[in-house]
């Protein structure tokens, strides 16, 4: 059952957040709605602008009312993530989506205000919500379309007036986090005092976590015996951080990487150990169920397992 993002958002703020998932094909697609479905957790299914030029935006449709009809209780909303002025006008036009983000973080504050506003008045006039950035964050990402070497935190000061002149209605923060898999380095960690000084000024307000993989290392070892050649100093965020963020107002966690590294460690293990295989569905089948658990424990970890029984009445 597809919700309105905001009508998801509202009922989560300060309980559980929401993990935003972003999948780009069919094996992506069944394991998201299997795991969630199993958690019984309600969730957002992502997609990019890279995404939609891979699989092409009929067809994720298209794959998204398999899902719906192959799993009727799940409870879900559809966000298209990293926008620009553009691919947000198509995805609002098409009909298909809940939200859609304008990532106008690279350009000036001023910039950055009137653009977020554009899209909110296109978007609000089909009931669709919106999610905006102030700052940026470290890390290149198939979907950002500029390089940021250097995270720019969100400046607290300038947030709540960001919301009010925007209408915008979530906010993604920089805190600390990055886009990929090598989002900290040494001792730096999430920079919650920010978090809570945003909150303070925006009380109720949902906000967002991008780069909220965890980046297991078991996974990275996994990976790199099976042939591959991951820094090994590649981490992400802790469950304890994640648990802190949404007491501080992190009502959606933006989740990709981490379903890469299993997709990753999923097909190099397979072919390491069956050189000669060729059969793709197999590693595929293996795939599915291996994202599906992860998706349901994901779904624990951020408190929302059980929740969508809400929804459903």
């Amino acid at each position: 059952m597809r919700l309105p993002t905001l009508e998801l958002l509202r009922a989560a703020y300060g309980r559980y957040a929401l993990g935003a998932f972003n999948v780009s094909n069919l094996e992506q697609v069944h394991g998201l709605f299997r795991g969630a479905s199993r958690a019984q957790a309600p969730f957002l299914v992502q997609f990019t602008r890279v995404m939609r030029d891979y699989a092409h935006p009929v067809m994720l449709e298209q794959l998204l009312r398999g899902a719906e009809e192959i799993h009727p209780d799940a409870v879900f909303a559809v966000h298209h993530d990293h926008g620009d002025e553009a691919t947000c006008a198509q995805a609002v036009a098409s009909g298909h989506y809940n939200s859609v983000m304008i990532d106008a973080s690279h350009l000036p504050f001023e910039e950055n205000v009137a653009a977020t506003r554009r899209v909110v008045e296109l978007a609000h006039a089909r009931s669709i919500g919106v999610e905006a950035e102030l700052g940026q964050l470290k890390g290149v990402e198939d979907e950002m379309s500029h390089e940021v070497k250097e995270a720019i935190l969100t400046d607290a000061a300038k947030a709540d007036e960001f919301v009010q002149r925007t209408g915008c209605d979530s906010l993604a923060v920089a805190i600390g986090t990055s886009h990929g898999a090598y989002k900290f380095a040494g001792n730096q960690r999430l920079h919650l005092d920010r978090l809570a000084d945003i909150q303070r000024r925006l009380p109720g307000f949902p906000l967002v976590l991008h780069g909220g993989s965890e980046v297991p290392l078991e996974e990275v070892r996994r990976i790199n015996q099976a042939g591959g050649a991951l820094d090994a100093s590649a981490s992400g965020v802790s469950e304890s951080e994640i648990s802190q963020a949404i007491q501080l107002g992190v009502t959606k966690i933006n989740i990709g990487t981490d379903g890469r590294l299993i997709w990753t460690r999923v097909h190099r293990e397979f072919f390491r150990d069956r050189p000669a295989e060729f059969d793709f569905m197999a590693p595929g089948r293996l795939y599915m169920e291996e994202y599906a658990a992860f998706v349901e424990k994901k779904c624990e970890r951020l408190g929302a397992a059980g929740m969508a029984r809400e929804q459903l009445g």
